[in-house]
């Protein structure tokens, strides 16, 4: 099979943490041809959507994980399997990516997760279609609704909307001096709609990413701990990755949750779990594979392959 990897620029990828190599990795491991592409490199000429891919070498040497063997214009519907796995932010040209992507699913092109999803499941937002999961959480951008959301939760997490990587994330008691000026700052003023969610005290024990995979979840999640002084347990933001193996309750989560990603087309996903608690769904680049398969020798990104078929 001829696989796509829709990614960043190579030269940026950490073959010691990043998912999109391990599935590189394990597609080459299984005979598979192995592109890559950047999405601002895809165009349209003569309706057809195309665009410059490298074919790639991928090896197991984390300084030299890769070697481009050509480059070359091509048709994205030439490919088996085109698999989106460009990083956030979900701004204007990730949009445009997913509308070129969606064009090419109408050209044959399989695409993984699929465009319309990548779309319609915002991170923070689609947790709202699992209320009995998501702990007492409010959207709103009016400052009054906010300040009586932490005054009737007493500790709360407020974040933006977009944000990725523990960014712009607070943590705001009802006591909190800086509790204005953080609300004042996160809304614009109460010109951007934001996210309120009751504070979680498990956070302590990890914030979970649960990998679920063709509807089904993984055996063993990656609890980020934070660090001393910190209520963020993102690896980008100094948490510390320890694998486990999913609870009872992280996999009730997944099931229910999964159900509805493959109906969606979403082939891959990560759940963000705290204690019992679901607050993110994560579709666009969805990670720890690496850290996971390290730890406990469950390589994830096998199960991947399987469930697409490679």
């Amino acid at each position: 099979m001829k696989l796509a990897f829709v990614v960043d620029p190579l030269d940026q990828l950490k073959a010691y943490k990043d998912s999109s190599i391990a599935m590189m990795r394990e597609a080459a491991r299984r005979g598979h041809e192995v592109h890559a592409l950047e999405a601002r490199a895809m165009f349209v000429r003569d309706g057809s959507v195309r665009s410059a891919v490298r074919r790639l070498a991928v090896g197991d040497d984390d300084h030299a994980w890769h070697r481009v063997l050509d480059e070359r214009d091509a048709r994205l519907a030439d490919f088996d399997l085109v698999l989106m796995r460009k990083d956030p932010p979900f701004d204007q040209e990730y949009y445009y990516a997913t509308l070129l992507l969606e064009r090419a699913q109408a050209e044959g092109a399989r695409v993984v997760n699929d465009p319309r999803a990548l779309r319609d499941w915002n991170e923070k937002l689609a947790i709202l279609r699992f209320p009995a999961f998501a702990p007492p959480t409010l959207v709103a951008s009016d400052m009054a609704r906010v300040h009586a959301f932490v005054d009737a939760h007493g500790d709360a997490i407020l974040k933006k909307l977009d944000g990725m990587g523990g960014t712009m994330i607070f943590r705001v008691a009802a006591a909190d001096p800086n509790r204005n000026v953080i609300v004042e700052t996160l809304t614009d003023m109460g010109r951007r709609t934001i996210m309120a969610q009751r504070y979680v005290p498990e956070i302590a024990q990890g914030d979970k990413r649960v990998l679920v995979i063709g509807g089904k979840p993984f055996s063993h999640c990656l609890a980020r701990i934070p660090r001393a002084g910190e209520t963020r347990g993102n690896l980008a933001a100094g948490g510390t990755g320890v694998a486990r193996p999913i609870t009872a309750r992280d996999r009730e989560i997944a099931e229910t949750v999964g159900a509805s990603l493959v109906e969606a087309g979403i082939a891959f996903a990560g759940l963000d779990v705290i204690g019992d608690w679901l607050t993110e769904v994560n579709v666009t680049s969805p990670t720890c594979i690496v850290e996971i398969a390290e730890q406990t020798g469950h390589n994830a990104a096998r199960d991947l392959m399987d469930a697409l078929g490679a």
